[in-house]
């Protein structure tokens, strides 16, 4: 076709070289824990809200984490006090304030000396709580300094992040008025957004699974009769785009995606996530054209056979033409209101469109090449998640998902979906590595099931989707026993998919079949017992 779908080849490596682990949000901060009446050195680190008001006017809150020292703060506004904010002098708060503290929140900078100290100081000079400004943009656990159980400390004390702290200095510097109240309202048991998300990986599956047979179902007839051109391109064309993945490929994978993911943790900037960004739109345009196109052309056969010939493009249907400028301009309106609230749903249709075409594009071709691929990520998303921190001393996945050195960026390559009944808000959000990987292997199985003839009980396609269903909720399970950390998925996923399925192989006496199986000699066997 005059698009060619092979540009969607550099999104491919964007998707599959990226993001596998499963976040649970922009802020990784630690779920809420029970309240606990100890005024020791003991109390639960907490998540609250710092409510600003600027001027009399009330303004977005910043997210903050409470002390294991001080007084256990309100889970509701009714009993918190409203107080003006007041830098500390020195601004580190180590020493006694020159400036009066008295009935004001302090705010100091971390350093120069432990939280404790300037929690104390803070106290003693008359202020009712504190607020410590972080020098980076997570948010740090203030525990008691050589394992002190008591602390003397009666005020609240929060932290909050860099860029929180530079929110309220850049309101005081402009000699505007900032009142402060912060209280830790309790978060839901149950995260409906963490739902969604999982129907959202679930339905782009089970769609990439079936795409074929919702687009071709009305057309074998005629293709059998004349290789037209569907979609923008001829049935021989398709074929040939198909990328049949390799053992090679699968180790070429983990070198590849290392390397790139050092490259975005060493270097991140917003000129690089704004690369990502533009990539992204690139294939999000490509895969929403091919799937829209696909749609009409299986409703409509003739819609396709109008046709133009310009420059650059060459030959393309006008219906083709037309579809991608609407799905250009959707993919631009898309990026220049990304950080707007409601950016998430065009990110997350550009995204499935993306990962549909993506699965019919790139497929398996036995369980030996499945094996390779997802026993690599498996251990590359372990190691990046949970063991780089011990060469890194931060878990690289979660720091290039969070976007610390984005300069406000973040990176496109995810399904979001804003946590609208949490107080805290965020996004629950999974990589899209974490529907494509487990995917191909579920797409296989439904192309294996296919040409072996077998029904839902004795085929493996039906495993696979509910396979892949359970590993995603032990992922939500792990965040939430893990307080919220992020969670390389494929831990989950790859057990409950690839490890099912040659289990089901072994217990049935097929596993030789599905290690070594090549569907094309399959197709071709097929065909010449139809011709027959």
């Amino acid at each position: 076709m005059a698009f060619s779908r092979r540009l969607i080849g550099v999104s491919i490596l964007s998707c599959l070289l990226l993001l596998s682990s499963t976040a649970t949000g922009d802020d990784d901060i630690s779920r809420a824990a029970p309240a606990n009446a100890s005024s020791s050195c003991n109390n639960p680190y907490r998540m609250v809200l710092v409510k600003l008001w600027i001027d009399g006017a009330e303004h977005e809150s910043i997210g903050g984490l409470s002390a294991a020292f001080g007084s256990l703060l309100s889970t509701d506004t009714k009993n918190a006090p409203r107080l003006p904010a007041t830098y500390t002098k020195p601004l580190n708060g180590c020493s006694s304030s020159s400036f009066k503290l008295s009935g004001s929140i302090a705010l100091a900078l971390r350093g120069q000396c432990d939280f404790l100290t300037k929690a104390i100081v803070a106290q003693a000079g008359g202020a009712a709580g504190i607020v410590l400004i972080n020098d980076q943009e997570d948010l740090v656990e203030m525990a008691c300094p050589n394992n002190s159980t008591v602390s003397n400390v009666t005020i609240p004390v929060v932290t909050i992040s860099k860029a929180g702290g530079d929110v309220i200095d850049k309101y005081i510097s402009a000699g505007k008025k900032v009142e402060i109240m912060f209280y830790s309202p309790d978060r839901p048991i149950v995260d409906y957004s963490a739902m969604f998300i999982w129907m959202m990986a679930v339905g782009t599956i089970f769609c990439a699974s079936f795409w074929s047979e919702f687009t071709t179902s009305k057309e074998n007839d005629f293709n059998e009769q004349s290789p037209e051109v569907i979609a923008g391109g001829s049935r021989e064309e398709d074929d040939k785009e198909i990328l049949n993945i390799t053992t090679k490929s699968a180790f070429v994978f983990v070198i590849t995606a290392s390397t790139f993911l050092l490259l975005l943790y060493f270097f991140m900037s917003s000129w690089f996530v704004w690369l990502l960004i533009i990539l992204f739109s690139i294939g999000g345009v490509e895969g929403m054209h091919s799937c829209i196109i696909s749609l009409v052309s299986s409703k409509c056969k003739g819609c396709g056979r109008k046709k133009l010939n310009l420059p650059l493009l060459g030959e393309i249907s006008i219906l083709s033409l037309v579809v991608l400028i609407l799905c250009a301009a959707f993919a631009i309106f898309w990026a220049a209101t990304r950080k707007a609230s409601y950016s998430w749903i065009g990110q997350d249709i550009l995204g499935i469109c993306l990962m549909i075409t993506v699965l019919q594009l790139a497929q398996l071709p036995n369980i030996k090449v499945a094996t390779v691929l997802l026993c690599c990520a498996f251990l590359y998303d372990i190691f990046w998640v949970f063991l780089s921190p011990a060469i890194f001393h931060d878990s690289v996945m979660i720091a290039v998902a969070r976007g610390d050195k984005a300069g406000g960026e973040s990176i496109p390559m995810l399904l979001r979906i804003p946590r609208v009944s949490d107080p805290y808000g965020g996004y629950d959000m999974i990589g899209f590595g974490d529907i494509l990987f487990p995917g191909l292997l579920v797409c296989f199985a439904f192309r294996f099931d296919k040409a072996r003839k077998k029904n839902v009980l004795n085929g493996y396609y039906i495993w696979m989707i509910v396979g892949y269903g359970i590993g995603l909720l032990f992922t939500f399970l792990g965040m939430y026993l893990m307080n919220g950390h992020g969670q390389p998925a494929l831990l989950y996923l790859v057990p409950c998919t690839l490890g099912v399925y040659v289990l089901l192989g072994l217990l049935r006496g097929e596993l030789k079949d599905l290690w070594n199986y090549d569907s094309e000699s399959t197709r071709v066997a097929d065909s010449l017992l139809e011709d027959a």
